[in-house]
């Protein structure tokens, strides 16, 4: 079975990646930090 490429990456390190993409279309780092709290189910403290 052939291995994906996006499992085995931290978090962290695509991060940086939706905010650069997300300040390109104009908004802002906490609007990016909201849709991934809403995604994810965690709170900021989490």
């Amino acid at each position: 079975m052939k291995k994906h490429r996006i499992y085995p990456s931290i978090f962290a390190s695509v991060y940086p990646h939706y905010v650069t993409k997300a300040e390109k279309k104009g908004r802002t780092i906490v609007k990016v930090d909201e849709i991934i709290r809403r995604l994810t189910g965690y709170s900021q403290a989490g």
